[in-house]
């Protein structure tokens, strides 16, 4: 009966419109990136708005004391570009931390047991936080906006609180466990006997005081990006990260740098895709859809051999890339959005503090939650991406932007760890192949191949569908969720060649997502 109910509900969600647009994981985000459009800023100023202002409303997926990417399209230079701000192991670091005590899995990537989580929980597991010189990287290189100017909004978000409400109370008790264990992150989200906030009867509003963080954010309003890595405030977060016993120093800090790379771009069906290359999922991505190749096409809805192809072309790909780079794909507590302006300009933006919460530690003098980027790193030694000092790591990153006619035509990416390649890539197809329109794409059931385990089907998709799949590979009928979400939480925005309208679209089940136009 329950099974039958819920399957007669169908959820809708409507495209935001404008000449300029904001999607994001977060609707109060997009708005303050919106509000930056309006103000006269480009997408890459509104896009690091967006970044420096969503850390304070969902704090368990990014912030400043995170990891990212980006892929930027220049509508000056004609051309797309990548800003690498990913995570760096402290160059200190000594691989024994991290013993071996079991044969896992004990986490999400299938890791061996790691003597007390340490890759994945507390101060061992922090990498190098690149988020403020990467945001910052792109403001200097292709925004209009001074730096003090688009901070503001984040500043006073992070002033304020994080408005408390029902999905923060879900994610609250699902990273309780941990955020106990740490004093500062137990004051900022929990109450004193270790409970999660609650919301009162009539739902007045409720705001939770991020530790130092408003303070912080000030801090680096006024003393510019650098003061992150080399001022007063690197050195309060360099002590912090002492005390609680981290490897990463103030030479970690002051020798960070974000940096402005070519994108890996391909040809696809008469289109251009530009996707972070390097470390990200950007080569799988290509691989996938190299290996799909023509049998993805056709017209409208995506249909049975729309879906094997994909699926077989998706499952190779990944199986290519377990092999041959060591990662291990996991779901990650990670934020993406898009912005796009009147003037051609797009931003595909994806960052993360990793796990939920990241490592669970928020810095006491700072309030800045820190990342768990160590949990990148395969623990096994002699491998390709194993644990070891001033190294960065495999991770499932992958915004894009893609060009038709030598203009941007849409800028796409996801969260959900190693769901992300899989829902861009349909969406991606669905859009490039099928001729859909996005708010019709987002609609559309999606499957998820992560190279592990059975082949996860929508239950929605027509059972010719399923059938199809599953007569090529092994499969797996599943519900899409609200909490967690089944495949992956994606956001697009696409530019109408002929009227220069934008429109956005988030991933339909998400309570949160939303976009705000210009």
């Amino acid at each position: 009966m329950s099974e039958s109910l819920t399957r007669q509900v169908r959820i809708t969600k409507q495209a935001v419109r404008g000449k300029g647009v904001v999607v994001a994981q977060n609707c109060r985000a997009a708005e303050v990136g919106a509000a930056i459009l309006r103000q006269g800023g480009n997408a890459i100023d509104a896009a690091v708005a967006t970044g420096m202002a969503i850390g304070a409303v969902e704090p368990w997926m990014s912030g400043i004391g995170g990891v990212g990417f980006m892929t930027i399209w220049s509508a000056k230079e004609g051309r797309a570009w990548t800003i690498d701000y990913g995570p760096v192991s402290a160059r200190k670091l000594d691989p024994s931390v991290y013993k071996i005590v079991g044969p896992g899995p004990a986490n999400p990537f299938a890791w061996p047991d790691i003597l007390e989580q340490r890759n994945e929980v507390g101060y061992h597991s922090i990498a190098v936080p690149g988020m403020v010189a990467g945001l910052a990287k792109a403001l200097e290189r292709f925004g209009t906006l001074p730096w003090k100017d688009v901070l503001a909004p984040g500043v006073e978000l992070a002033q304020r609180g994080m408005e408390l409400d029902w999905y923060m109370q879900v994610m609250l008790a699902q990273g309780a466990q941990h955020l106990t264990k740490f004093p500062a992150s137990r004051a900022a989200y929990l109450c004193d006997d270790g409970r999660v906030p609650s919301i009162d009867w009539a739902h007045n509003k409720r705001y939770l005081k991020l530790g130092n963080l408003g303070e912080t954010m000030r801090r680096l309003a006024e003393g510019g990006p650098r003061e992150f890595y080399e001022g007063s405030l690197a050195r309060d977060i360099a002590a912090d990260l002492a005390e609680g016993g981290s490897a990463i120093s103030t030479d970690d800090l002051a020798s960070y740098e974000a940096h402005v790379l070519d994108p890996l771009s391909f040809e696809h069906n008469g289109v251009t895709v530009n996707v972070a290359g390097g470390l990200t999922a950007g080569p799988t991505l290509r691989r996938a859809i190299e290996l799909a190749g023509d049998r993805t096409r056709g017209k409208g809805a995506p249909d049975a051999a729309f879906f094997t192809a994909f699926a077989e072309g998706m499952h190779k790909a990944y199986d290519e890339r377990l092999k041959t780079l060591g990662d291990k794909p996991t779901n990650t507590c990670t934020t993406h959005f898009c912005a796009a302006d009147s003037e051609g300009n797009m931003v595909a933006l994806t960052q993360t503090l990793m796990s939920l919460f990241g490592s669970n530690v928020m810095l006491p003098k700072t309030g800045i939650t820190m990342n768990n980027g160590m949990l990148w790193f395969d623990p096994e030694p002699d491998k390709p991406n194993s644990i070891a000092p001033g190294k960065k790591p495999l991770c499932n990153i992958c915004p894009v932007v893609v060009a038709r006619d030598g203009k941007a035509w849409f800028c796409i990416g996801a969260s959900g760890g190693r769901r992300i390649v899989p829902a861009v890539a349909q969406l991606a197809l669905m859009q490039i192949d099928r001729g859909m329109d996005v708010e019709a794409a987002f609609h559309q059931p999606r499957i998820d191949v992560s190279g592990v385990g059975p082949i996860r089907v929508n239950r929605d998709l027509p059972d010719g569908v399923k059938k199809a799949i599953a007569a090529k590979l092994p499969t797996v009928e599943v519900d899409n969720p609200i909490s967690p979400l089944g495949f992956a939480n994606p956001s697009c925005i696409v530019r109408d060649p002929k009227t220069g309208e934008l429109t956005g679209m988030n991933e339909v089940m998400s309570p949160w997502a939303g976009g705000a136009a210009q």
